[in-house]
């Protein structure tokens, strides 16, 4: 059993891919977009891979060229980091913390900000045993794999709550505009509005 465990670890690990994630809520983004251009500095970065495929599945236009009425979701940058939390009587490192952090930004197709600078931080907890490296490694993989599905996730979730505020933020705005009343005279008197005035002639 101890042998089939690493293939059986593998193999879940090259399934996950094929799973794909889908939004709980419809992605909800400026109605005017064309589409939306996924970018990294690694041309090969599962997270892109991932966020291309969710935002097809949730029925956007992804072109791998800028154009017009095309945002660009840009992934800054990311970043991987394993921490011992737990260690056996040897001092070797039993327990680790996964953290996998992602920094992107979105921009409308003139390079305006719909979605500021955001940070995304996760993290997963996995068991490493000394005496089954090959074990470890291979539940270490199929983490990152989950990691990376649930980034797309986290950003998709974080751009959709973003968008929403500013929708609702303008929609405050338009109520509020249509609620002043009509414009008026210096003297209060609603513009266009007639009004008795008494004559000069004291009659």
């Amino acid at each position: 059993m101890s042998r089939l465990l690493p293939l059986l670890l593998a193999a879940i690990v090259l399934s996950l891919p094929a799973c794909g994630f889908h939004l709980r809520e419809p992605l909800e983004l400026p109605p005017d977009l064309a589409g939306v251009q996924v970018v990294a500095r690694n041309p090969y970065s599962p997270l892109a891979q991932s966020l291309t495929r969710s935002l097809e599945r949730a029925g956007f236009n992804v072109p791998e060229r800028a154009g017009d009425g095309v945002a660009v979701l840009r992934i800054l940058s990311e970043r991987w980091d394993s921490q011992a939390i737990s260690v056996d009587q040897f001092g070797r490192g039993q327990e680790y913390s996964l953290r996998y952090a992602a920094v992107f930004k979105l921009l409308d197709p003139q390079g305006r900000e719909l979605v500021p600078e955001q940070v995304i931080e996760l993290s997963r907890d996995y068991v490493s045993l000394p005496n089954n490296s090959t074990g470890s490694e291979s539940e270490r993989e199929m983490l990152a794999r989950e990691l990376e599905r649930d980034m797309a996730a986290a950003v998709l979730r974080r751009i959709a709550a973003v968008n929403r505020a500013e929708a609702a933020r303008a929609a405050e705005a338009g109520a509020a505009g249509g609620d002043a009343g009509p414009a008026s005279d210096d003297d209060g008197t609603p513009e266009g509005e007639a009004v008795d005035r008494p004559s000069g002639d004291g009659a």
